[in-house]
């Protein structure tokens, strides 16, 4: 399996890459715009994926001006998405449970990684019966600069006290992976809705259709 001789810790994105979020983002973006009165293309949102509140804000106000009122838009939206989740659930991606549960029973350690902040972060890992699987969790407000830079990942690391080159990234978005990259790690690229193009794809040292795939891939790596 070459590169990945050592692997200390397994560092999770969150949104699009656990959880199906960013459909669900989608939506209810365009439905607080129209509250608003304010059109919300899917490709604006989708721009926004994987970037913390002050990169998304640039992206929103960039196609739709600077009086654009994004925090407050922001905030409808997230009430509108909390909604959804308390009444149907967390929308959980193929292949979490499964990879969870295989990564419980080898020497490694487990981390999330996420641009949102702390409070959502929790919120959702909670409503997904998964915070508890994790050794550390990292949010955008824990951070100085969000993805694409480094910081995120490499504060993971410090924290477990994992060498870096040790490290898979699990992302699915081109901010995490250039992130993920920057950080000198192993980056992984699991395919969403948004597929990075194929220069990010090169920076990935693998691309997986869903966690299922990593976790049948993981089955054939013996954990040192």
């Amino acid at each position: 399996m070459g590169f990945v001789n050592t692997i200390s810790l397994i560092i999770f994105d969150m949104d699009g890459l656990m959880f199906n979020t960013e459909s669900l983002a989608i939506y209810t973006w365009i439905k607080a715009g129209k509250s608003y009165d304010i059109h919300i293309s899917e490709s604006i949102v989708e721009e926004s994926i994987g970037l913390d509140i002050q990169g998304a804000e640039k992206v929103f106000k960039k196609h739709l001006g600077e009086d654009f009122p994004y925090h407050e838009i922001r905030s409808l939206r997230l009430k509108y998405a909390r909604e959804y989740i308390d009444e149907n659930g967390i929308p959980v991606k193929k292949g979490l449970h499964e990879l969870l549960e295989f990564l419980d029973q080898k020497p490694v350690l487990k981390a999330v990684a996420t641009s949102t902040e702390r409070e959502r972060t929790e919120h959702l890992l909670l409503s997904a019966g998964v915070k508890d699987k994790f050794d550390v969790i990292i949010c955008g407000d824990d951070v100085s600069n969000g993805k694409p830079e480094p910081d995120i990942f490499l504060a993971a690391a410090r924290e477990l006290n994992c060498e870096k080159d040790e490290c898979v990234v699990l992302e699915d978005s081109a901010n995490g992976i250039i992130a993920a990259s920057r950080a000198n790690m192993i980056p992984f690229l699991i395919f969403d809705i948004k597929k990075p193009d194929k220069t990010i794809g090169k920076l990935a040292k693998k691309t997986f259709n869903s966690l299922l795939e990593v976790r049948d891939y993981f089955q054939k790596i013996e954990f040192l």
